[in-house]
């Protein structure tokens, strides 16, 4: 006997959840918190807000270096296991990556890489290029146009 899925139901109301205020946050977890926010800190150029050894926060920026409502924050992962990109059977997966929109990729495919970024083997698009950061979350770059 077969059990039909579950039916998914949309909301149609644009306004999102109630209460949601706006803000936004995205936590990557690491062996090394500081280490990971301080890689981020000097390739998107952003300031660190908050810093512990378990917990490091930035804001995020408009391209005029005002801040919104949203933050990229990095946990402490005392058992941390390297994802692996692309996805294989048996392995760690990414949870989502970043992607970052940028006026010359090659030029920044070179900075990321110089900050401490590898350039991933496999890349599944010819106009943006697929970086691993120094605990391996995959994040994109590409051209913002």
């Amino acid at each position: 006997m077969s059990v039909p899925p579950p039916t998914v139901t949309f909301m149609t109301d644009t306004k999102g959840i109630r209460g949601f205020g706006g803000w936004l946050g995205v936590v990557l977890g690491s062996p090394d918190p500081r280490k990971l926010a301080g890689f981020y800190r000097d390739l998107l150029g952003w300031p660190i807000s908050s810093e512990e050894s378990s917990w490091v926060t930035m804001q995020f920026r408009d391209s005029d270096g005002k801040p919104i409502p949203a933050n990229l924050a990095f946990q402490l992962e005392e058992i941390y296991e390297r994802p692996v990109w692309p996805n294989a059977e048996g392995k760690q997966q990414m949870q989502f990556h970043l992607d970052v929109g940028v006026k010359d990729v090659a030029a920044a495919v070179e900075d990321a890489q110089s900050l401490g970024a590898e350039l991933a083997d496999f890349q599944p698009q010819e106009d943006v290029r697929v970086m691993l950061d120094p605990d391996g979350h995959p994040f994109c770059l590409y051209l913002d146009a």
